[in-house]
């Protein structure tokens, strides 16, 4: 859902496709319900948990690429100037980010490495 609402802001935004609404939602939520459905009807519902974790494991993934590039913008006061965030903020904010990139890591080791 977030990859669907993502795809029609850069339809109408960036590559300015103007399109109708209705007609926009029927493309972009097609497109992301057809692979499910793919899913379902190859491998059935232990197919479909898989596909669930599995896009899981992938969003996963890319939380340490939009919450470090955040923290550092929102922490630097020559980009914020006075909207900077308060130093407890930020540590609060980088020691969560540390979680976030040691429980991937321990994720990624347990999924390839088999501990």
């Amino acid at each position: 859902m977030t990859a669907t609402l993502a795809g029609q802001i850069v339809m109408e935004g960036f590559l300015r496709l103007r399109i109708p609404n209705w007609a926009r939602r029927l493309i972009t939520r097609g497109l992301a319900i057809v692979p499910v459905v793919v899913v379902i009807a190859l491998f059935g519902e232990a197919g479909t948990a898989r596909l669930l974790v599995l896009s899981q494991v992938v969003l996963s993934m890319q939380l340490p690429f939009a919450v470090i590039p955040l923290v550092r913008f929102v922490s630097d006061r020559r980009k914020m100037g006075a909207l900077v965030i308060p130093t407890w903020v930020a540590v609060l904010a980088w020691s969560v980010a540390t979680v976030i990139v040691g429980l991937n890591v321990k994720l990624l080791v347990e999924t390839f490495v088999g501990l």
